[in-house]
């Protein structure tokens, strides 16, 4: 709760006397109401900005005719950034379309158990993406997945994670979450019951060197999902969106609790999920779309993101580069395993969606829900360089510095009793425990060299290609 006078329930009054403005405290409690509706308001508002701006600026990502040509060499700077802009965004000039591609389509996405659910998973060849997908398809589920392959880290290991999903009979389409005409035919091909939207632009830090790419993707692109399901989905799927930790901000009271105060981000990156929590406010109430965000906790675990500074520390640890800490800088590691369960069982709990796409009415109220999925643990990250250096065998060149003003917290510590409550989240994996499947798979991943191999105990085959058996083994562990 806010300390000011507004959470105190102190309201303003004015009143004139001999022509003069006074200002007078008077204790009100229906100040308290007032000012959340303002605020809810405000953040309204303010997410409506950044959707205009970014249409003003990139009018074409949100009509239907995209064109995918890259500018030419002899372009102007700024055509030459907006291209570079639009990279990240887009997907290749795959094309979609007729009979076999259709029952491709409906194949991946049909369930294999009786009372299996069918599940659009956007960001299918991402992270969190990848490893729900096995998850739901390992249980029986229909999946069809969508991604853009973008360039943010490595398009190599989203391709990677796509053949793993492949493997086992998912289609991953090459395709882009602002692409509404295609959304639109495949909700028009299968009756999802839910989507699990995953896609989005994640990093705090980049934030600052490409702002509209966080708009396209986080704000125009939900907006997009949101939209086509709604409008053109008969019946409308119950949908589970990944916000983010982030939200919480310059928040100091812990651990975070969905409870507490989220008006006060500290990226844009930050913002642009707080966005997204209040558009979804919208879209249930106008349409009645289930709704459930998720706000992850520094997700980490095999086939990860290589911008994540486990990640990127244990590639700088393997050859040898400094790396850079934050003094006191604490973090709520969630191992991908819990919070793939995490994010079954809010599938699993979404409840239905009470609007319809053909009337525009909805026949009463629907879910609108939100959850941390965190460890619950916040563990200092020097303690984190520790364990990683005692796995790959090898100290850490380590410069320690002050916490810069780019966006980044000092700590995270989540609370999750709401989703203990609602759907038996509980997270069992510690750091260490984590790091090491982590390791076994980035020592075979990357083929690195026998002194590694033998201090993380890992075992490579070096007759066959060294994703092979650590891909096997990160379908099982995701699926677990």
């Amino acid at each position: 709760m806010p300390t000011d006078a507004a959470a105190k329930g102190v309201k303003l009054e004015r009143y004139a006397s001999g022509g003069a403005l006074l200002m007078r405290r008077v204790a009100s409690g229906k100040f308290v109401a007032a000012s959340s509706h303002l605020l809810f308001r405000a953040t309204v508002l303010a997410t409506l900005a950044l959707v205009f701006l970014f249409a003003f600026h990139y009018p074409s990502l949100l009509s239907h005719s995209i064109s995918l040509v890259s500018a030419d060499a002899s372009s102007s700077t700024s055509s030459r950034l907006h291209a570079s802009h639009r990279s990240l965004l887009m997907s290749s000039s795959a094309t979609y379309g007729g009979e076999k591609w259709e029952k491709e389509i409906r194949r991946s996405a049909k369930p294999r158990r009786d009372g299996g659910i069918s599940v659009l998973v956007t960001g299918a060849a991402g992270f969190v993406g990848a490893h729900c997908s096995l998850a739901l398809r390992a249980r029986g589920d229909g999946v069809l997945g969508l991604d853009n392959f973008n360039t943010y880290y490595d398009p190599a290991l989203k391709r990677g994670r796509q053949r793993l999903l492949s493997d086992r009979g998912v289609v991953v389409l090459d395709a882009d979450i602002n692409d509404a005409l295609l959304l639109e035919k495949l909700f028009e091909l299968v009756p999802f019951t839910h989507v699990l939207h995953l896609a989005a632009q994640a990093g705090v830090r980049y934030a600052m060197e490409a702002p509209l790419t966080y708009v396209a993707s986080n704000v125009a692109g939900l907006v997009t999902v949101f939209e086509t399901a709604a409008k053109h989905a008969d019946p409308q799927p119950a949908i589970v969106w990944a916000s983010s930790s982030s939200v919480y901000g310059l928040n100091t009271e812990t651990p975070f609790s969905e409870d507490h105060r989220t008006d006060q981000p500290a990226s844009l990156y930050a913002a642009t999920k707080k966005a997204g929590e209040a558009i979804a406010h919208s879209y249930n109430h106008i349409y009645g779309l289930s709704i459930t965000g998720l706000r992850f906790f520094t997700v980490y675990g095999p086939w990860g993101r290589p911008d994540m500074a486990y990640f990127s520390f244990a590639r700088s640890i393997v050859a040898g580069e400094p790396i850079t800490l934050y003094a006191d800088a604490r973090r709520d590691f969630t191992y991908i395993d819990d919070v793939v369960k995490g994010c079954v069982g809010a599938l699993d709990t979404a409840g239905r969606s009470t609007g319809n796409a053909r009337s525009g009415k909805k026949t009463g109220p629907a879910p609108l829900r939100v959850y941390n999925l965190g460890n619950t643990s916040p563990v200092p990250v020097t303690r984190m360089v520790a364990i990683l250096e005692k796995l790959l065998g090898k100290k850490a060149n380590k410069r320690v510095v002050a916490m810069p003003s780019n966006g980044d917290v000092p700590f995270t510590h989540a609370n999750v009793s709401h989703a203990a409550h609602d759907f038996g989240y509980r997270p069992t994996t510690s750091l260490d425990a984590g790091l090491r499947h982590f390791v076994d798979w980035f020592v075979d991943y990357y083929k690195l060299d026998a002194k590694i191999v033998k201090a993380t105990g890992a075992v490579v085959d070096k007759k066959k290609p060294a994703t092979t058996k650590k891909k096997a083994a990160a379908g099982k562990s995701a699926s677990s």
